[in-house]
């Protein structure tokens, strides 16, 4: 993704990891193979593998600078985590500081760092190992977590029909850390950072689940977590994934939002979509697809 611009705001993408994934069938239980063959004159090839029918999936975070703040969006899965359910992210060693550091941010520039939800892949880079203790990333920043995501894993829960692996003792090495440093702040699901961005519950597939807006030289956009893990589900919102907490308010959310986002200007910025990302809901016959566009 190319650096966007909202008048003096800019976002930049920072990759982890992108390639083919999970097969629809698998992450998306209530997928029908002919469903997704209806879409292929979109989703192919850029959102499925041609020869193995995968999903093209990509983990990142969001880098966002305005004329006050850096903000980080997501911190995906971070280095030097065990990680037992899903053995390719365990002990991973990415250069993922070493490109934002590219990008011109050093760890002690980023001021605030927003988690849509507290999966594995969100929190990773939280915090890092030095001296054997899990320490904030981010001396400088404050962390921003939302009160019943928080409140529910600090209690525990892994229930409803989540998938393994959701957490995966990220809770315990990489927001805990954070907790205990004094950086974190629970905040409501509908949290004002500051006058252009603001948090939007969108409950079900955590139980806590945001998305922020960003309204900006009369643009909008949205950074929508985990609410859609994969284009077909632009066209399938009723599809949730194995990983969803709650079945039922993960797909009332993801209808919601396709239905108020389609055939508008509004920019979606999603949390899994492979490069460019960035793109657009639009009307397809009677249901819709997602268009990605360079910044």
């Amino acid at each position: 993704m190319k650096t966007l611009h909202f008048g003096d705001v800019t976002v930049d993408r920072l990759v982890e990891a992108e390639g083919p994934g999970f097969h629809p069938g698998f992450f998306l239980p209530e997928a029908e193979d002919a469903a997704i063959a209806a879409q292929h004159d979109w989703l192919l090839p850029h959102f499925l593998h041609a020869d193995s029918g995968r999903m093209i999936q990509s983990v990142h975070a969001y880098v966002i600078r305005t004329p006050r703040h850096t903000i980080l969006v997501d911190t995906c899965i971070g280095n030097d985590k065990e990680r037992p359910s899903t053995p390719p992210w365990s002990g991973l060693s990415t250069p993922w500081l070493d490109d934002l550091g590219a990008l011109g941010v050093a760890p002690e520039d980023v001021d605030f760092v927003m988690c849509t939800h507290l999966h594995v892949d969100h929190v990773g880079w939280n915090t890092r190992l030095l001296d054997g203790r899990w320490v904030p990333t981010f001396p400088n920043a404050k962390y921003l977590f939302e009160k019943t995501e928080y409140a529910h894993w600090a209690a525990g829960e892994e229930d409803g029909i989540q998938g393994l692996g959701s957490n995966d003792g990220c809770f315990e090495d990489s927001v805990l850390p954070v907790m205990a440093a004094g950086q974190a702040i629970l905040v409501d699901g509908d949290h004002a950072l500051d006058d252009q961005m603001w948090l939007e519950p969108t409950p079900g597939h955590s139980p806590g689940h945001v998305c922020m807006n960003l309204s900006a030289a009369g643009q909008r956009a949205v950074f929508s977590g985990d609410l859609m893990h994969h284009a077909v589900q632009v066209a399938h919102p009723e599809w949730n994934s194995r990983f969803c907490w709650n079945g039922e308010m993960s797909r009332a959310s993801r209808e919601k939002f396709v239905h108020d986002k389609a055939d508008t200007d509004t920019l979606i910025l999603t949390a899994h979509f492979p490069s460019p990302t960035a793109g657009r809901i639009v009307g397809n016959g009677e249901r819709c697809k997602f268009v990605p566009v360079e910044g």
